[in-house]
C-alpha cells in the first residue's frame, strides 16, 4: 500500500500539473471506485464539471483537491485514497488514445492546465482506492488541514485522521504522549492513523531499525527520549524515501508521469530476510505480524524484557 512518501509525491505532481485547471468532463468506468461518493457516479460528475482545482492537499496516506467556489472560502474537494494499488496520472490527450490502460476506472478532463489540456486518470489495478467530492470541515486548531494547502479545513472523512510527521503544525510532543497513553507494541502504536498518519509497514520497520527499537516495545514502558528517537527516525527515513520518488516493488506504485520510485533499493530491513543487517551484519529477521510481515535485526533490535527500558 502507497505510504506517505508515495503519496507525497503523487500530492507534489498534481500541485505542479493540475492546480488551476477546470474539469470540464468527467467519465465513471467503473462505479465502484466512487463507492464513497453520495450521488454515484452521475452525482460525483456533476459536482465535479466547471469547478476549478485550487490546491494539492495531503494528509497521511490521503489526499484531495480543494474546489472553488466563486465568492465563498472553498467548502468541497476532491477526495483521493489510493488503497493498495492507486494510481493518479496526469497524461496528455494528444497521446493518451494510443495507449488504453486496462485498468482506467475515473477519467477527468481538465482545461487550463499549467501544461494546457490533460486528463488526469484515477487507474485502480486492485480497486481498493476510491474518489469522492466530499464536504470540508473546519480544523479543530485552526492550523491547515494538510501538508500543501493554507486552508484551515480537511475533508469531512479524515477528520478522524491524525496529522502526519511531515506536517509543519505537528505538535511532536502530543504525539509522544498519545503512544506513551497505549498499552501497545510500539510498531502496532506507529500503524495507528488516528495517533500518527502517513506511516505504513515498510516505514514503520525502517524507523524502528533506525532507532535501535524492536517492534514488539511497549509503548507504555516507553521513556519520552525513545519515543522521540522513533519519531525523529520515522520522519528521516519517509524524508529521503520522499526524495527518491517513494518505494516501488512492482508497476502498481508509479508518480503523475508513469515513473517508479527507488528508495527500495536503500532498504535496511524491509524485505530483507536473511540478508545481513547493514549495521552489524547479523541476518535481518522476519515475523509474522498482523497478518503481515515484520523485519528486524536480532542484534540491532532485541526483543524487550518485561520492565521499563
Amino acid at each position: 500500500m502507497p505510504e506517505l512518501p508515495e503519496v507525497e509525491t503523487v500530492r507534489d505532481g498534481l500541485d505542479r500539473l493540475v492546480v488551476g485547471a477546470v474539469v470540464r468532463d468527467v467519465e465513471v468506468f467503473r462505479e465502484y471506485s466512487v463507492r464513497r461518493h453520495d450521488g454515484g457516479p452521475a452525482g460525483f460528475a456533476d459536482q465535479l464539471r466547471g469547478r476549478r482545482v485550487i490546491g494539492a492537499a495531503r494528509r497521511g496516506k490521503y489526499l484531495w483537491l480543494p474546489l472553488d467556489e466563486p465568492g465563498h472560502e472553498p467548502s468541497a474537494a476532491l477526495l483521493a485514497h489510493l488503497g493498495m494499488s492507486g494510481q493518479l496520472l496526469v497524461r496528455d490527450p494528444a497521446v493518451a488514445g494510443e495507449w488504453a490502460h486496462p485498468h482506467l476506472r475515473v477519467r477527468l478532463h481538465v482545461d487550463g492546465a499549467p501544461s494546457g489540456a490533460r486528463y488526469v486518470d484515477f487507474v485502480d489495478q486492485r480497486t481498493f482506492g476510491h474518489l469522492s467530492v466530499t464536504d470540508l470541515a473546519p480544523t479543530p486548531d485552526g492550523a491547515p488541514g494538510g501538508y500543501g494547502s493554507p486552508l484551515p479545513a480537511l475533508p469531512e472523512p479524515v477528520a478522524h485522521i491524525a496529522r502526519d510527521l511531515l506536517d509543519p503544525a505537528l505538535d511532536r510532543d502530543l504525539v509522544v504522549a498519545r503512544l506513551r497513553r497505549r498499552r501497545t507494541g510500539i510498531k502496532r502504536a506507529l500503524l495507528d492513523q488516528t495517533v500518527v498518519s502517513g506511516v505504513g509497514n515498510i516505514y514503520a520497520d525502517e524507523a524502528l531499525w533506525r532507532a535501535r527499537v524492536h517492534f514488539a516495545r511497549a509503548t507504555d514502558a516507553m521513556t519520552r527520549p525513545v519515543a522521540h528517537r522513533v519519531l525523529d527516525a520515522a520522519a528521516e527515513v519517509m524524508t529521503e524515501a520522499l526524495g527518491q520518488g517513494g518505494t516501488s516493488f512492482d508497476a502498481l506504485y508509479v508518480d503523475v508521469n508513469g515513473e517508479s520510485g527507488y528508495f527500495s533499493r536503500s532498504l535496511a530491513v524491509y524485505g530483507q530476510a536473511g540478508e545481513p543487517c547493514p549495521r552489524c551484519a547479523t541476518p535481518v529477521r522476519r515475523d509474522e505480524f498482523m497478518n503481515r510481515s515484520s523485519f528486524s535485526c536480532p542484534g540491532c533490535q532485541p526483543r524487550p524484557r518485561q520492565g521499563r527500558w
